[in-house]
């Protein structure tokens, strides 16, 4: 369980669209990326492997030009950008130099879910838990608030909760490196552009990944503005570890309760791992059917398979013919059906967002939002709801590419846009520190006033 400001309560509970609408945020697994070793000079490029750049360059061009669901590629001269920087890669001498500029080339399209996936987040993939897999952490959850890398949350028994650290700490150094320039740094490069608050957060959260066992030293302000200089042992991520299709492996957890007497709670980090995560989700609602209301956390939520949002949205929407937006692909279109569950719940429902929650995330808070079955609570989600897969390309790199287009059930385009919330509220310093969630108040605030 999560250590995060009041309300939250300690005990647990106890038809996917498959592959081919896999929604990924994979935003945060590339930067946190190596970020708690120090890195090494990569090693040159032979002919074999030069090659097997050219040929990804290749597939990765081919399959944009064919597959992506605009045929104009919204104006792009996609010939161009091909004789531009497939020379460029022939020339590159590391896989770090010839993997930026395949990036540099799907960029240009300027959409979310598009991204070349360094082949060394896939050696995880054969390796268990415990056995040297990236599947770490210091058990801290962290948000940028007012440029200040702040605590929002604690995994009970963590190492960072034994160590004594505390909500609203800030954390001002990781190892040797100073984290407020850094986070200065990397909000003027991203200014204005997609994926900044997730950015930001995940510049600081991945230092704090890595290897069981590894350490990390870690500088916090306390509440006094006090340095606390803590050396964390890194523990197993909390949750289950899940691997689908060509997506790096991921921890996935959910947790559900009633708080507040009689309201209904759940939160879960992805719409990933259904067979373990949905039995949690549809016991934890049959549970709720005479709750006062029911809270939906998806604060920090990447996404996953659009599928489960369908699935969870059937138990809070009584009518059929009801979906939660619209697929657009090249040449067909498919709609996002709620099919109603045999009871459903008709009471008040909240869902609480954030700047990280993206993708199925988005299709599922929009797409309620739209069917007037729940209210928007918290900040702007990342605006990154675009339907895509992962591929594997001939030199060992995952290839993410986007190929068709979501609208919401309202009409709206949530790419770069995000779903608006309609109560907007975020976290803060002070708040945190006295150990409230000022998101979690609000929406249990307007859960009583329908009540």
């Amino acid at each position: 369980m999560r250590r995060i400001p009041t309300h939250r309560a300690k005990d647990n509970l106890a038809g996917t669209l498959g592959r081919t609408l896999a929604i990924v945020c994979l935003a945060g697994a590339l930067l946190s990326a190596g970020c708690a070793t120090t890195p090494k000079a990569p090693p040159p490029l032979t002919t074999e492997q030069r090659q097997l750049n050219l040929d990804s360059f290749d597939y990765v061009w081919k399959t944009v030009r064919e597959r992506y669901w605009d045929p104009d590629l919204g104006g792009l001269d996609w010939p161009a950008v091909r004789d531009e920087l497939r020379p460029r890669v022939e020339q590159a001498t590391t896989m770090p130099e010839a993997r930026g500029i395949m990036n540099d080339m799907v960029s240009r399209l300027g959409v979310s879910h598009f991204a070349i996936i360094p082949a060394a987040l896939y050696e995880d993939i054969e390796q268990p838990a415990g056995a040297g897999a990236r599947d770490a952490d210091a058990g801290i959850d962290v948000r940028v608030i007012d440029g200040r890398a702040l605590v929002t949350a604690i995994v009970e028994g963590s190492p960072a909760d034994e160590a004594g650290v505390q909500l609203g700490w800030e954390i001002v150094r990781i190892g040797e490196e100073e984290i407020p320039p850094k986070l200065q740094a990397v909000a003027e490069e991203f200014e204005d552009k997609m994926y900044m608050e997730l950015i930001l957060a995940r510049v600081v959260a991945g230092r704090l990944d890595g290897r069981v066992g590894d350490t990390v030293a870690v500088r916090f302000l306390d509440a006094d503005e006090g340095a606390v200089d803590l050396e964390l042992t890194l523990a197993e991520k909390r949750g289950r570890r899940a691997q689908f299709g060509h997506l790096p492996p991921t921890y996935t957890w959910i947790e559900a309760d009633l708080i507040e007497g009689n309201i209904g709670y759940i939160a879960f980090n992805h719409f990933l791992d259904p067979i373990h995560l949905m039995p949690v989700y549809n016991e934890a609602m049959k549970s709720f059917m005479d709750a006062d209301g029911i809270v939906i956390d998806i604060r920090g939520n990447g996404g996953g398979l659009g599928g489960m949002a369908m699935g969870m949205a059937g138990w809070l929407v009584p009518d059929k013919n009801r979906y939660l937006g619209t697929v657009y692909l090249r040449d067909n279109e498919l709609k996002l059906i709620v099919n109603p569950r045999l009871m459903t719940y008709t009471g008040p429902v909240a869902v609480l967002v954030d700047g990280l929650s993206g993708s199925a995330a988005e299709f599922f808070s929009g797409g309620l939002k739209d069917l007037g079955r729940a209210h928007i609570v918290g900040s702007r989600t990342v605006g990154a709801a675009l339907p895509s897969i992962i591929e594997k390309l001939p030199n060992g790199d995952g290839f993410q590419y986007v190929f068709a287009n979501y609208i919401s059930e309202g009409g709206e385009a949530l790419e770069g846009a995000g779903v608006s919330p309609d109560i907007k509220v975020a976290p803060t310093r002070p708040a945190l520190l006295a150990g409230r969630d000022l998101v979690l108040e609000a929406a249990i605030n307007w859960i009583r006033t329908q009540n």
